[in-house]
């Protein structure tokens, strides 16, 4: 959800000034300050705008996440930034990272290259995802997209998968709660979209260099 609180954390995030954003979303400066306190609403037509000036919409992918395969995180060759980021049709809170899914143990559902969003802090307790896909970490380092199934002993699970045997009686340490899922499509056609629009924007701005 679009409010007041989120758009003044990504200010502050980011950087980036309420005049800035004012001039991003074609109103005058006072606009902003009204919006975060609460004066004035956001116009449906000033969404797209405000995510794209403060970014919004955009999740960094840092990692894989194992669907047959097993990632160990301390092994794999990630850059330091990341395997990128995804923007998003909606705005999504900095709570949130993505993972791309590797291997196809979850199939039909998930696909090799499919990208899973997830809260970055796990929020509830572990018997509250029995039953439920999720990533998760455990104790030993692994990282994997399974179903949680509560365990034959104390403290442990069991994974499931649709296409592969079950990892049983292991402990987790961390639980990555799915909250959006994209297909591997889906994400080439939003890369392709973004990549347009931000050489639409470097041929606009070449053009105001010339001009001056």
């Amino acid at each position: 959800m679009l409010d007041a609180a989120l758009i003044e954390r990504a200010l502050e995030k980011t950087g980036k000034s309420k005049g800035g954003l004012a001039r991003a979303m074609g109103v005058r400066a006072g606009a902003v300050s009204e919006i975060l306190s609460g004066i004035r609403l956001i116009k449906a037509s000033e969404i797209a705008p405000i995510m794209e000036y403060l970014e919004l919409n955009s999740v960094p992918i840092v990692g894989r996440v194992g669907a047959g395969a097993s990632i160990q995180p301390e092994l794999e060759q990630v850059p330091p930034e990341g395997l990128g980021e995804i923007e998003l049709p909606f705005p999504m809170t900095e709570e949130t990272v993505a993972f791309e899914v590797s291997g196809d143990s979850m199939l039909p559902k998930y696909e090799n290259g499919d990208v899973i969003v997830v809260y970055r802090e796990q929020r509830y307790p572990l018997s509250s995802f029995y039953g439920e896909e999720a990533a998760v970490r455990l104790k030993s380092g692994e990282r994997y997209l399974k179903t949680i199934e509560r365990g034959s002993s104390s403290g442990t699970v069991n994974l499931k998968s649709f296409n592969a045997k079950p990892i049983n009686g292991v402990k987790l340490e961390w639980i990555g709660e799915i909250c959006v899922t994209l297909p591997r499509g889906q994400i080439e056609r939003l890369r392709g979209k973004s990549g347009a629009k931000g050489r639409k924007s470097a041929r606009t701005q070449g053009g105001r260099s010339s001009e001056k």
